[in-house]
């Protein structure tokens, strides 16, 4: 399976066309948050038609929370506390962020983001065990979540990378990039506002990442 990643776009639609291009022959687009710069959340429509494969979206903590209702309405796959399967694998999403210092109009509690994950991760314990994506808009603790030597990531998130066999997040701007933690692959696309984007193979028994800029 082939998966264009791509996230905080910011309400800057301008490098999509060119985005998907480059990407070449894909199977489904995963958009990982912050389509929005606090609104307004109308603009999630500039999205309908971009692509010819399905496009499964979390909100980020830069939207507002009535994007979701924007989403459910939209061709867009509203992600957020859902679970959508292709083949074998089941993406599990969870939008917002953890509390910032800034007060961010989609925030939630710790504790709201692991009761929300937990049932679906537990309702893929059957056939699709080993085969979860988690898209998450906050990055977990530890990982891809690093400002000037800090790790603000969501601890909640954390906990379940060991149950996921990919993670796509994004929320932290300067934390582009690929990171592995035991048998989870990790990769946060960068910012689509600056034309950044990632394509990933997704396979059984292999992840591969590489990344696009334009």
């Amino acid at each position: 399976m082939k998966i264009l990643a791509i996230a905080d776009i910011h309400g800057d639609f301008s490098h999509l066309e060119d985005i998907k291009e480059k990407a070449g022959e894909i199977d489904v687009v995963v958009i990982s948050g912050d389509i929005t710069n606090f609104g307004p959340s109308s603009e999630v429509e500039q999205l309908n038609g971009v692509f010819d494969v399905p496009v499964f979206a979390v909100p980020g903590n830069c939207d507002q929370k009535d994007i979701l209702e924007v989403l459910d309405d939209s061709e867009i796959v509203n992600l957020h506390k859902a679970t959508e399967r292709i083949g074998e694998f089941a993406f599990v999403g969870i939008g917002g962020s953890s509390p910032t210092p800034f007060n961010t109009p989609f925030e939630l509690e710790e504790q709201e983001i692991e009761d929300a994950l937990e049932p679906m991760f537990n309702a893929c314990e059957g056939d699709c065990k080993g085969n979860i994506v988690m898209v998450s808009h906050a990055p977990p603790k530890g990982l891809l979540d690093s400002i000037s030597g800090d790790n603000v990531g969501s601890a909640a998130v954390a906990k379940f990378i060991d149950r996921s066999k990919l993670v796509i997040c994004a929320h932290i701007h300067e934390a582009r990039g690929f990171a592995r933690s035991g048998d989870t692959f990790l990769v946060n696309p960068g910012m689509a506002t600056d034309g950044y984007a990632a394509l990933i193979e997704l396979e059984q028994d292999n992840v591969s990442v590489s990344f696009i800029e334009v």
